[in-house]
């Protein structure tokens, strides 16, 4: 690990550059918390205005101070800040953070600016948390070297590593965990990030034993090497890394980039490539505290099988609804199971599953406890959600059931308590019980639940990848002629028709009596890539004369319509029986390098953009499951008199594309558009590849 990081979160002095005496002013704040806290390393304040601020000596300068601080806090202007990192590395501090403004999220002017600091921070040698941030916290040393509203109170140190973009909107995640009882051990904004990133800040986290739960709040992502690095650590320590991104839809996106100088990317690739390496990805705040919280009082189950129990049919029937659409499984009770549930509960209650104990256990609390403990022995359960509501004049009691409960699970359990008393929620918070208060919102923990532990069993299952994250070496990308693509394919082992270039309608015959017929006929040149547009191709032609009449015609369009574009020939394909329609392709994405996409074609693809995508290499499990997370994943199943589709020849594709992807870095798109997927396998009958090496 970094020295420099060790400094940032574990520094054993602190320098506050721009201090203050006064603690309602942004740089009075950190000495001031630092102080009342009972931080125990040293600190130093610096400010030529001052000798003494809070009984510490005030050292006028950045060269006056005893020692080189382990940590610097700047609090000044940007164009003073610039030379403070200079005196800085000069004294021999390491690392600093920069509470200053007016950098890269301010535009030209400011990128400029920030360039600078950056060009300043690595010539004297300066690590930096910033700019335009508000601090980090470390509350197991009782460290708050922040401005934050949060530090307001003493911070409560716990197994919660959290690190956020945003200041403000961090500092109110943070405020809202304090409120849910979820201690917070470590807090680092890294605000416009130009230097430390939010996955070294975690990183070092994870590290910490007493850390349980890593979580993030994204608003950019400039390496996704750092992220899936992150991603493999946490999974592979069982400390599950919780990601709120942002960015979603363009207009968020626009607000990330002008906050803090970050661009979202696409998120249909990072939400791909998250699930892929078992980031477990949160809607918003709320979402992430729910799992957080799951997280820090359970234990990850080892299936996705549900048990609900609930005093309320209707809770149940929302809740298998809501956890039917997250993939999760409410499996119908055994007979066993339900045979002991029949002992347990009233006679108007119900044994399926959601089970309705009905409000007898109020009177007769053992109906719970039982019915928990039968239904979390069935076979087919791995995870337990209890339902109620109110109960305010039975607060202790219920309580005292619930840890009851606990002390003799062998699976883990979730309470959704809708409008608990407080005080009940605190003691079951301190027992170590998840207790969340919404229906669905309670489903929703535990799908994370799930997800974390299949990602952690396929994850584990192999050795920790090896990335090649090539970017393209060249500004220039130009399509590859189609048959030198189709050989560069077939030496991967992915499935094409068979097809060859020639020169004129004559050639064209010739080929296509070789091949077969019924055959395809298609222009080729470099400079017309969407073919149909200009009448470029033709389809389904059954004998030598159909292929002249049609060869001559598409000279004809092309000339016509295109009179401008080179023309290489006619390429002749061989024509595949329709079978499922599905699209793959790859490309080169700024932040994770060779990405993999897989969808349904036709509508699937043209309208529902129902496609998944994933970071190449890919193993076999992980193209298992882009298959799985397609919307329309039952036609592959077979539907409408359709045939199943050879799901293992479609995983074969993908591993194929895969290990393409990872050796050709050259290429930066490509695209495989229709591929048939049938019962006998799959075929590409058209494709696309864009390469640094292509056509000019």
């Amino acid at each position: 690990m970094s020295d420099a990081i060790e400094a940032l979160l574990n520094p054993r002095s602190v320098a506050i550059i721009g201090a203050s005496p006064d603690a309602n002013k942004l740089n009075g704040r950190p000495q001031h918390f630092m102080q009342r806290d009972g931080y125990t390393g040293a600190i130093y304040p610096v400010n030529p205005k001052y000798t003494v601020i809070s009984g510490l000596t005030c050292y006028p300068d950045i060269a006056s101070l005893p020692e080189p601080p382990d940590l610097a806090v700047v609090v000044v202007a940007a164009a003073r800040a610039i030379r403070a990192v200079a005196d800085l590395g000069d004294r021999g501090t390491k690392v600093a953070v920069l509470f200053s403004s007016g950098f890269g999220e301010m535009g030209e002017s400011g990128r400029a600016r920030e360039a600078k600091l950056m060009e300043t921070a690595i010539t004297h040698g300066v690590r930096l948390c910033g700019p335009n941030n508000l601090g980090v916290i470390n509350s197991f040393i009782n460290m708050p070297a922040t401005f934050s509203q949060y530090a307001d109170l003493p911070p409560e140190a716990g197994p919660v590593a959290f690190a956020s973009q945003s200041g403000a909107f961090g500092t109110g995640i943070a405020a809202l965990a304090r409120s849910r009882g979820l201690g917070i051990g470590y807090f680092v904004n890294t605000g416009n990030q130009a230097d430390i990133t939010l996955m070294e800040a975690l990183d070092y986290t994870l590290e910490d034993d007493r850390i349980r739960v890593a979580s993030a709040y994204l608003e950019g992502l400039r390496d996704g090497d750092q992220l899936v690095a992150l991603a493999d650590k946490s999974v592979r320590m069982g400390k599950p890394l919780i990601a709120v991104k942002v960015g979603r839809k363009a207009a968020g996106a626009r607000a990330a980039a002008s906050h803090t100088g970050s661009m979202a990317g696409e998120d249909a690739v990072f939400d791909g490539v998250a699930r892929q390496r078992g980031v477990v990805r949160a809607r918003n705040e709320a979402h992430m505290l729910d799992l957080v919280s799951a997280f820090v009082h359970s234990d990850v189950p080892e299936g996705n099988g549900v048990a609900i129990v609930t005093q309320s049919g209707g809770a149940g029937v929302l809740m298998a609804d809501r956890a039917e659409e997250l993939g999760l499984m409410v499996p119908e009770l055994g007979g066993t199971t339900k045979k002991k549930l029949l002992n347990v509960i009233p006679d108007f209650g119900a044994t399926g599953n959601p089970v309705d104990i009905t409000g007898q256990f109020l009177a007769e609390p053992k109906i719970m406890t039982e019915s928990v403990r039968v239904v979390l022995a069935d076979p087919k359960v791995h995870l337990g959600i209890i339902w109620l509501q109110l109960m305010h004049g039975y607060a202790n009691l219920l309580v005292d059931v619930f840890k009851e409960i606990m002390a003799h699970a062998t699976k883990p359990f979730l309470v959704c308590w809708l409008e608990a008393p407080e005080q009940a929620l605190t003691a079951l918070r301190e027992a170590g019980i998840c207790v969340i208060d919404g229906t669905e919102r309670a489903v929703d923990a535990a799908a994370g639940l799930v997800a974390f532990g299949e990602a952690r069993r396929r994850i584990t299952a192999v050795p920790a990848p090896v990335f090649r994250k090539t970017a393209p070496v060249s500004d220039h990308v130009g399509p590859v002629p189609s048959v030198e693509a189709w050989h560069r394919l077939k030496a991967s082992g992915l499935p094409l028709v068979d097809c060859a270039l020639t020169a004129d309608a004559g050639a064209a015959v010739a080929a296509a009596e070789g091949i077969g017929f019924p055959v395809a006929v298609k222009i080729e040149s470099p400079d017309i890539l969407h073919k149909m547009d200009i009448g470029g191709v033709a389809l389904g032609l059954g004998d030598a004369e159909s292929v002249r009449v049609a060869a001559e015609a598409i000279i004809q369009n092309a000339e016509i319509r295109a009179p401008e574009a080179r023309i290489d020939g006619l390429l002749v394909q061989a024509m595949a029986p329709a079978r499922t329609e599905m699209v793959m392709g790859l490309r080169h994405d700024s932040a994770f390098g060779p990405v993999l996409m897989v969808g349904l074609g036709g509508i699937f693809v043209e309208v529902l953009k129902d496609v998944v995508f994933a970071q190449a290499p890919l193993s076999w499990d992980d193209a298992e499951l882009m298959l799985d997370q397609l919307a329309g994943k039952a036609v592959l199943d077979g539907v409408r008199g359709q045939p199943a589709v050879d799901k293992r020849a479609l995983i074969d594709t993908l591993c194929a594309l895969s290990e393409f992807a990872v050796e050709n870095p050259d290429v930066v798109e490509l695209d495989l558009n229709p591929v048939f997927a049938g019962p006998d396998g799959t075929l590409a009958v058209d494709w696309l590849m864009m390469s640094t090496n292509g056509r000019k």
